[in-house]
């Protein structure tokens, strides 16, 4: 693969920060906040285009959620070569501290640098280089990210709005403004400078404009290079930290026990404080851990080596997440360094959450609910790790020395108390540019910080806890739950957390055996029906959650399964239905205010724009009900009001992408919002306004995907309403024409016009619902809508793939799929398409050489995929073409995604060892010896660095008998033992597989027969296990980057993989000393 117009891939790469402008310069001059916008040219590496085909990914893992990403269409590739790229950005900055901020890569924050420090408190990347790390694919190292309502951010690597604004304090602020790509939700953060401060204050509120109950997490996560010098600090009464979802705690800073399969203790034994995980170096595999508990407020890093660092603080009763995540400092993380940046070295993330305090961890937005908190970094620098912070000052103990910083000038008074109750006074200056640090004689046990008569900050030694928190465990299954209350609880956590591998309906289910009324089983799934469109199964558990709960209380105490039934009339045009239910539902003030907006929706375009003000105007701390208010000014003929409303919006909140619409005051970056608007619009019968913001062609940049069917199909819908059937039949038309490359509609609004257009005979309104009904995972429905569109003339890529798609997963016949592949290869050969082609081959039980048959009918895209030349790969070595499957591995330069790792490694290392073989087999032993060695360090252009848990178990027993064939006993010793060496690097436990059999042959080399024997056995009890049941994903997954469309667990290739483990163990008994490569058993 080639990039022309490139720069040298490793040419150094710098950002040249511009000069202030000479206005903006004047402010600084005169001890006040500059910010202006300046592109910065940044050496980048550019994503590749988006899949043009729905990624349907329910089982994906990802950062221990969903990792689901429809609508967003996925990313699967990046440019190898650099080129030099203009970026809109920000630059905010006074006397201390200079930031960049990147309104194109979801308003991060991409430097951070301390200017009397001299040093980047946050890691400064000096390229723009993704990595298959995102939740849609590319993701960025460096500065700060802003994670929300799933980590990493959805939008990461898109753009959003934003806006400077000045304060009349002179304090500056830049706001960034989207709605989240997934569930539409409106997300504002701004960054704050004010003047004499180094303090950076994130102003971030989070708005729920949805008509239900959403989740939500936020993490910040701040980058910070790092070395075998760099620490990272946390409170003093932290004495614990947990993995994800808490699966497992280890003691922190000195992990005691072992942890992400790595014994810290066994380390430390052999070097003093490898035990110490708030030391990078010391961390080896990619760890992550979070703070279980602390009553501090503040946490941070420091580099010892420049004698910097830098402090977060956020109030700890709705900030309670602190994290430290790193790549490790080992082949993994160097690889991953590798693939993010050029020359800036290795990073740890330093997270901060907010309603959270872990991942997963999510917390609750009601509809028309807004939060709003606060977040604080601030540089220090001659202090060392700091052991107590505020926002005004921070302090540090350590031995004998005692020092301070402010974010402010101050003069203070520093007083020290010693363990004999005496006291030590300092008068000094303090602040960003005046640290102030002191040797004392005797142990320090307390610290005061005051200036101003209050005190900045203070610090006590506190006595130790050592009581351990608690360790979660996966729930068991439905029927094995005694208690309703814990079936209920559990399919909540399963919904509230997302779980990607684990379904609330059994647990519901299981509920209802035991009661048909169960108010909250019936409750949530009614809002699970209605979020995947089918609303008369919603209408039903509804209208029994509202029976039972109102048989005997005629005003219960939960308005939600009132005011989902509302929406679900709502949806079936039963609008006086809907209005009663509102009506009940707004009894409660949950609820109150999202009825009240509902009921005045619907009063509008029932033509009551009279009751739809006073009910707006009851629901006024929403903005959608503000909005209403504006349409009802509009229809009483009060126009001036209705424009002094609306100016009032627009000056409250500028960045309001629906507000903007409205106004016509903008245009937001992402395309889809005007589709939102026109939506927001329609509900209350502004049909003519909904079609007007709608009106011209909706572009934008690729990572949105391709509005303009769904846009076409609104409009119809739209015209419909207005009575107007030749505009509608036109947009119709005109969707119909239409390329469906990533055009992925979502929502409710856009379901229902789908459902419309699809019934008026539109073959785009067939096929897109084809698409959203995938998503809702209503197969059947899907492959209905699909073969509507194909018996109506589509034979777009898109359509004739999903169709495809939905067939096998309708539990259609897999040879029919094949059939609608071959079709769709013929409108477009791709690599995607002939992927998903050989797994449906794999699904009919292909063999091996009619599979590469198959693909290699398609050579030419092979090198488009690394998915697909893996599989390429290992089809070429079953068929014996060893030199070709050699030459992929060796001279392709792979990406992988986070948690896929070792999959491109398994095939290089599958295709060194048959290389090996055959050249044993020939009598050139040297050469064999030469290549295995070689191998044992992963070459770079695999992408991968080899994990300690990993055994090399094949390439090292093939490497042992080569150099006996050399005459190299000691050789050939040292490499059998190294194949069934255990280290203190992988202690976690790992199921017998093929890796065993050469476990067991190392055993059987060195005369170890008992524990060759042990080998076999386990290779037989894992066939056993296999046989039992079908093996299920752990609960407690983090990253399972599962991209395949289809579900291959089938009991056939179950079959075949526990005989192929017992084929194994029959061989290490029949022939212990045999080196001869079994077969395979996962082609």
């Amino acid at each position: 693969m080639t990039d022309d117009d490139t720069l040298p891939r490793r040419a150094t790469s710098r950002i040249d920060l511009p000069a202030a402008p000479a206005d903006q310069q004047a402010i600084l001059d005169a001890g006040g906040v500059a910010c202006w916008a300046d592109d910065v040219e940044i050496d980048t590496y550019e994503p590749g285009a988006p899949d043009p085909y729905p990624a349907f990914l329910e089982r994906r893992v990802y950062q221990g959620s969903s990792g689901r990403v429809y609508p967003l269409p996925m990313t699967e590739t990046i440019s190898h070569a650099k080129r030099p790229r203009l970026w809109r950005a920000i630059h905010l900055e006074n006397a201390y501290v200079r930031l960049m901020l990147l309104p194109e890569i979801g308003g991060r924050i991409h430097i951070g640098y301390d200017k009397v420090a001299g040093y980047d408190f946050f890691y400064r990347n000096n390229v723009i280089k993704p990595a298959l790390v995102g939740l849609a694919g590319p993701w960025m190292s460096g500065g700060v990210e802003f994670n929300w309502p799933q980590h990493h951010r959805p939008a990461t690597f898109l753009p959003v709005d934003s806006r400077i604004e000045r304060e009349r304090d002179g304090g500056v602020v830049v706001w960034h403004s989207d709605l989240d790509p997934l569930q539409r939700m409106r997300g504002l953060h701004g960054i704050r400078l004010r003047p004499g401060s180094s303090l950076i204050e994130l102003d971030a509120r989070l708005h729920n404009r949805t008509d239900v109950p959403q989740t939500f997490l936020w993490w910040a996560n701040v980058a910070a290079r790092s070395h075998e010098r760099y620490q990272s600090f946390f409170p003093d009464d932290v004495r614990f930290v947990a993995d994800h979802a808490r699966r497992a705690i280890t003691a922190f800073p000195r992990a005691d026990r072992p942890y992400y399969g790595v014994d810290y203790p066994a380390l430390a034994a052999e070097r003093p404080d490898a035990d110490r995980i708030d030391v990078y170096s010391n961390i080896p595999v990619p760890t992550s851990y979070m703070i279980t508990d602390t009553a501090d407020a503040f946490f941070g890093g420091y580099d010892h080596d420049a004698d910097a660092g830098f402090v977060h603080w956020a109030d700890p009763a709705l900030s309670p997440g602190k994290k430290q995540w790193t790549w490790g400092d080992g082949p993994i993380g160097r690889v991953w360094d590798d693939q993010l940046t050029d020359t800036d070295g290795p990073y740890v993330e330093l997270m901060a959450g907010v309603y959270t305090d872990n991942q997963p961890d999510f917390a609750w937005l009601v509809p028309g609910e807004t939060k709003t908190f606060r977040q604080y970094w601030y540089p220090i620098h001659a202090t060392g790790p700091v052991r107590q912070a505020t926002t005004d000052a921070a302090v540090s103990v350590s031995g004998s020395r005692v020092s301070a910083i402010a974010t402010s000038a101050f003069d203070a008074r520093i007083t020290i108390t010693l363990v004999d109750g005496s006291t030590i006074d300092s008068a000094t200056p303090l602040g960003p540019d005046a640290p102030w640090a002191t040797e004392v004689a005797g142990e320090v046990v307390g610290v005061t910080v005051r200036a101003d008569d209050r005190e900045l900050v203070a610090w006590r030694q506190r006595e130790e806890d050592a009581g351990e928190p608690w360790v979660a465990t996966a729930p068991p299954q439905p029927t094995e739950i005694d208690a309703a209350d814990e079936l209920y609880a559990t399919a909540m956590h399963l919904i509230q957390y997302r779980h990607p591998t684990r379904s609330p309906l059994p647990y519901l289910g299981e509920l209802l055996r035991r009661d048909p009324g169960d108010i909250r089983a019936r409750t949530a799934l009614g809002a699970w029906h209605l979020h995947r469109g089918a609303y008369t199964a919603a209408r039903e558990h509804l209208e029994i959650a509202v029976a039972r709960e109102t048989r005997r209380n005629l005003n219960p105490r939960d308005g939600e399964a009132h005011a989902l039934l509302a929406l679900v009339l709502e949806r079936l045009g039963d609008a006086a239905g809907a209005d009663r239910r509102w009506g009940r539902a707004g009894w409660n003030a949950v609820w109150a205010a999202p009825a009240a907006l509902g009921r005045a929706r619907i009063a509008l375009r029932a033509g009551r724009p009279g009751d739809a003000l006073q009910l707006a105007e009851s629901a006024a701390s929403i903005p959608e009900a503000q909005r209403v208010r504006v349409f009802a000014l509009r229809a009483l003929g009060r126009d001036v009001e209705a424009r002094e409303a609306l100016d009032a919006l627009v000056a409250a909140d500028p960045l309001d992408p629906v507000t903007m619409l409205l106004a016509g005051s903008g245009t937001p970056v992402d395309p889809r919002t005007a589709l939102d608007a026109g939506a927001e619009f329609a509900r209350v019968g502004a049909w003519r306004e909904a079609l007007e913001v709608t009106a011209t062609t909706a572009t934008g940049p690729a990572g949105f995907g391709n509005v303009e069917p769904t846009r076409r199909l609104l409009r119809a819908a739209w015209a419909d309403a207005l009575g107007d059937a030749g505009t509608a039949a036109t947009e119709r038309a005109a969707a119909d024409a239409l390329d469906l490359d990533g055009a992925f509609p979502a929502g409710l609004d856009q379901y229902d016009a789908l459902v419309t257009g699809a019934a008026r005979g539109s073959i785009a309104a067939a096929s897109l619902l084809g698409s959203w009904l995938i998503d809702a995972g209503r197969d059947a429905d899907a492959r209905e809508a699909l073969q509507r569109a194909v018996d109506g003339g589509a034979a777009d890529p898109v359509t004739l793939r999903n169709l495809a798609l939905a067939t096998v997963r309708a539990g259609g016949d897999p040879a029919d799929a094949a059939d609608l592949y071959e079709r769709t290869l013929h409108a477009r050969v791709d690599g995607r398409l002939v992927l998903e082609r050989d797994l449906v081959a794999q699904l009919m039980g292909t063999d091996a050489a009619t599979r590469l048959t198959l693909i290699e009918r398609h050579r030419d895209v092979i090198p488009a995929r690394d998915d697909l030349s893996v599989v390429h790969v290992g089809l070429l070595l079953d068929a014996g073409h060893i030199d070709e499957a050699w030459a992929i591995v060796t001279t392709r330069t792979f990406r992988a995604f986070e948690g896929g790792e070792g999959v491109v490694l398994a095939a290089y290392d599958r295709a060194a060892c048959a290389v090996a073989r055959r050249l044993l087999a020939v009598g050139d032993a040297a050469a064999a010896v030469g290549l295995l060695e070689a191998g044992i360090a992963a070459p770079a252009n695999l992408g991968e660095g080899r994990h300690p848990s990993v055994p090399l178990a094949e390439r090292l027993v093939l490497l042992g008998d080569a150099r006996r064939l050399v005459g190299d006993a000691p050789g050939a010793d040292a490499a059998w033992q190294a194949a069934r060496a255990a280290t203190p690097l992988a202690v976690a436990p790992r199921p017998a597989d093929a890796a065993t059999y050469w476990i067991g042959v190392a055993h059987t080399r060195l005369g170890e027969r008992e524990l060759a024997a042990a080998a076999w056995d386990a290779l037989d009890a894992r066939a056993a296990e296999i046989d039992a049941a079908p093996d299920a994903v752990d609960y407690f997954a983090t990253s399972l980057p599962e991209l395949l469309v289809f579900d291959l667990d089938t009991p056939e290739r179950r079959r075949a993989h526990a005989e192929a483990l017992r084929a194994l163990a029959v061989q290490g008994r029949a022939d212990a000393a045999s080196v001869t490569a079994p077969e395979r058993m996962d082609a």
